[in-house]
């Protein structure tokens, strides 16, 4: 079989690995991760379950590192889809990492994968529903994530040390952030015939989530888990469809979307028993 297309996952975990199952078949797979051990422990699943694996190491805080990774994909064939799950919890790291992680690495990658994507191609990056229980920005802040170039968003004031309440306010301006920039790249992607969204889950049940439960807001969790109207956590492969539909045909009339899949946790927030 002659394999010319490529499907780019970086952060291939437990969301990514769900998605690329769905999309990745007959295509090479790049799987790009931080840490080689993790790349080559999803080449491994992969592998075994018929898929053409290669894996690279990627720091997506390092513009260098990111365009590394865009020439290693594009030696291979025409990218037409990139899976963007990398990321840090707030119970992983400090505010600043997870700007420069969350926020800016994200920024990078819709930059510089936004220059090859293939026609036909389509990205989706995974966010958050911490997103959406950040209150409202101003229409200026709004702006400033979506469209500050890349290179300057870490510097915008309200990114400050002194306008940062803790590593959660990074994670919710980060993961808003996503949604946001995504909205402004699909414009840019779609000069090249090409879509992208974002997906923001709530709890899904993956070993980031299971430090989050048994961190120190794992009783704040279990009570979202508790509360929400689905009464239970997401599995990736409920992700995996939903990421399915927006790199697949089905989803060709989608672009610039962000879509809440968080067993309505958001919802109760807002209108149920999870209301502060």
């Amino acid at each position: 079989m002659s394999l010319s297309n490529v499907i780019v996952v970086i952060g291939p975990g437990s969301i990514g690995q769900a998605i690329a199952r769905r999309v990745s078949a007959g295509k090479y797979v790049l799987l790009a991760d931080l840490r080689q051990e993790n790349a080559e422990a999803a080449a491994e699943i992969l592998s075994n379950a018929g898929f053409e694996v290669i894996t690279a190491i990627v720091d997506v805080s390092s513009r260098e590192s990111v365009h590394a990774l865009v020439q290693t994909a594009t030696a291979l064939g025409d990218i037409t889809g990139v899976i963007h799950a990398a990321g840090v919890s707030p119970s992983q790291a400090s505010p600043e990492t997870i700007l420069s992680v969350d926020l800016y690495g994200t920024a990078l990658v819709l930059e510089e994968f936004g220059n090859v994507i293939a026609p036909g191609g389509a990205g989706v990056v995974i966010a958050s529903q911490s997103g959406h229980r950040l209150g409202a920005l101003t229409a200026e802040e709004d702006a400033a994530l979506a469209m500050t170039p890349a290179d300057e968003l870490l510097a915008l004031p309200m990114l400050q040390p002194d306008k940062i309440e803790d590593s959660l306010h990074a994670y919710q301006l980060s993961k808003r952030g996503n949604a946001l920039r995504v909205m402004a790249e699909a414009v840019r992607w779609g000069r090249r015939g090409a879509r992208v969204n974002t997906i923001s889950p709530g709890i899904i049940i993956t070993p980031l989530a299971k430090d989050e439960l048994s961190g120190p807001r794992g009783e704040g969790y279990r009570r979202m888990i508790e509360l929400c109207p689905a009464g239970r956590a997401g599995t990736p492969d409920e992700v995996g469809t939903v990421g399915a539909l927006l790199l697949g045909p089905d989803g060709a009339f989608i672009t610039g979307s962000d879509f809440l899949m968080d067993g309505g946790v958001t919802a109760a927030y807002r209108f149920g028993e999870l209301t502060p």
